[in-house]
């Protein structure tokens, strides 16, 4: 019995014996569902933080570089995997989370007025070479060594925001819940990872993203100013 390539038949067969299901049977199965979960969860993901800036009408504290390297490590990765041909279970919320991305950098630019030339010049040889790059129209080599650079962009990503936080002392509008999933998402994705048996490489950004996320996370925690007195009263009135 499978559905979605997810093979239930192992499960059920030794339920319906009366016994529980043996390792070498549950962990792929487990493995199979939390992928799934990933890629279900990851069309939210991005949501918080896009409400956030939308509600409060700011991108106080958010670095623009950051999340416009996140884009393009995001179209990296989703090129690679398309072509590498992982399941989708293994890779899916690339997808989702390489379109909420690039809406939330238009909106970041949005409320960023003025744009500088610098950034529009940026934003439009990424359009350029992205359909090139996820269409994998390009050297096989050079795809290996822009796969093997989507870690250090990714993590110089993370980097910009992490800096802007300290110097600030102040994580501004952004989201704990945007990046506690990311954090999660990562640490399962480790575990689907091994068992989907991913390149090391692919294991290796998920590894990177538990220790930026979890960096981001404990400086929201940090940096997170208590509300006014004042302004608890007002809202239990």
């Amino acid at each position: 019995m499978k559905v979605l390539g997810i093979d239930f038949s192992c499960a059920l067969g030794a339920l319906a014996n009366g016994h529980f299901p043996e390792k070498d049977c549950l962990l792929p199965l487990i493995s199979k569902l939390l992928g799934y979960a990933i890629v279900a969860a990851s069309t939210t993901v991005k949501l918080p933080q896009i409400m956030k800036i939308l509600q409060n009408g700011s991108v106080r504290g958010l670095s623009i570089v950051a999340f416009e390297l996140e884009v393009v490590g995001y179209t990296i990765a989703l090129a690679y995997c398309l072509h590498k041909g992982l399941p989708f279970s293994a890779y899916g919320e690339l997808a989702f989370l390489l379109i909420q991305a690039i809406i939330l950098v238009a909106i970041i630019y949005y409320y960023s007025q003025p744009v500088g030339m610098k950034t529009w010049i940026r934003a439009l040889l990424y359009c350029a070479l992205a359909p090139t790059i996820l269409a994998g129209q390009i050297d096989p080599i050079l795809f290996e060594a822009l796969y093997a650079s989507q870690h250090a962009i990714f993590l110089c990503a993370k980097i910009p925001q992490i800096w802007a936080n300290f110097s600030n002392k102040s994580t501004g509008e952004l989201s704990f819940l945007t990046n506690f999933m990311n954090f999660g998402g990562s640490m399962v994705r480790v575990f689907t990872s091994i068992q989907e048996a991913a390149p090391k490489s692919v294991l290796l950004g998920s590894v990177i993203g538990i220790a930026t996320n979890a960096t981001l996370l404990s400086q929201i925690i940090i940096y997170q100013k208590p509300k006014p007195r004042a302004e608890k009263e007002k809202k239990t009135e």
